[in-house]
């Protein structure tokens, strides 16, 4: 982290992490060059070629992204593309604006590089996301939207065919979120026959809808054998095109904070990064070479990001890595990475998937 990095960190950890983390919005929507201190190597364009990444039909010019949950109502994802990322997820966005969970809601556990959320899907609803995105239509860079239930909809599937329908136009692809755990019973869609449901309305929706991106599902980590069976049947038997693995987690297991580890709500950040990624090589075997999957969970560096691709992923997302490290973190993974791919001498990045599939599927998630 560059001296001016760390001023910045400095200045935001002064405030609780909601207020910084609005801060930090209002910063990029501002046009601020927060991440124009990353580093650059004269040899290495920002593009490199050998890290470029065809999926769905997409062309991903890195396979770095920003994860859903920062930019939760579409402000900033073409300020997102240019701290370096190769792609920007927005959302959770659900139908009607909601408030979320009582405040405080966000918990640094600064020891882990870790943080707790228990937000609640806050954000101000499909029509103010889709007024930003109907704006950018037409710009450059590959934009996903990630799409959730309102807390007290008497029929949540009805929620995601809204929002399939309403961002269908506007989005390089669409992420299904059903597993958050601070909207209560959400996460019980990823049982089999609630799954079944969902996935079916959700690809009808598309079918129907006046354009037709992507459609990937995001799941949690805390998920056993046959959970994870039952979900890879679904999305293969409902022609889903992708998966993100994973959401936060519930666990707390080995912390080192000893203030917050207590909290409830979703856990990120770097103790994460095991668990997500033993997860991710085991839908890697159940799906077969050809399903897209996102890694996400505990990526802060180059090297991080290289082993999600080795366990089966092809891109990978973070978020809370950028809290610790800076908003020169893309830049600097996506160096990294074209640095390794320079000295390996690989074809494309992609020559790297699955090699470590068969050691991460091996270790234990419970």
């Amino acid at each position: 982290m560059s001296v001016l990095d760390r001023i910045g960190q400095k200045l935001l950890f002064s405030f609780d992490p909601e207020t910084a983390h609005g801060v930090s919005i209002a910063a990029l929507r501002c046009g601020l060059p927060i991440g124009a201190t990353a580093p650059r190597d004269a040899r290495l364009p920002t593009h490199d070629a050998r890290l470029k990444v065809s999926l769905c039909g997409l062309d991903f010019p890195n396979p770095l992204g920003m994860a859903a949950g920062y930019d939760k109502n579409a402000e900033v994802p073409d300020a997102l593309l240019g701290l370096g990322f190769g792609f920007a997820e927005v959302g959770t966005v659900t139908p009607l604006p909601q408030s979320g969970n009582p405040k405080p809601r966000i918990f640094r556990l600064t020891a882990d590089e870790a943080v707790i959320n228990r937000l609640g899907f806050n954000n101000e609803g499909h029509a103010a996301a889709e007024k930003r995105l109907a704006a950018r239509k037409g710009r450059p860079g590959i934009v996903g939207v990630n799409i959730g239930a309102n807390k007290d909809s008497a029929d949540r599937i009805a929620d995601y065919e809204r929002g399939v329908t309403r961002f269908a136009p506007y989005a390089s692809y669409l992420t299904v979120n059903i597993s958050s755990p601070n909207t209560p019973g959400l996460r019980n869609m990823q049982a089999r026959e609630q799954l079944g449901e969902l996935l079916s309305r959700v690809m009808a929706a598309r079918a129907a809808a006046s354009a037709q991106p992507p459609v990937f599902l995001k799941i949690a980590p805390d998920l056993v054998e046959a959970e994870l069976e039952d979900i890879a049947a679904e999305v293969a038997e409902k022609k889903i095109d992708g998966i993100i693995v994973s959401n936060t987690t519930l666990a707390r297991t080995g912390l080192r904070s000893t203030t917050s580890a207590g909290e409830t709500g979703g856990l990120s950040g770097k103790p994460l990064f095991e668990r997500s990624t033993a997860v991710l090589a085991r839908m890697r075997k159940l799906l077969g070479p050809n399903m897209a999957i996102i890694g996400v969970g505990g990526v802060d560096s180059a090297e991080a990001a290289l082993e999600k691709i080795r366990a089966g992923a092809d891109l990978v997302q973070l978020y809370t890595g950028m809290i610790y490290a800076g908003p020169a973190l893309p830049r600097r993974i996506v160096a990294g990475m074209a640095r390794f791919a320079e000295r390996e001498r690989l074809g494309s990045i992609g020559d790297l998937r699955d090699c470590a599939c068969e050691i991460w599927a091996a270790k234990p998630i419970s």
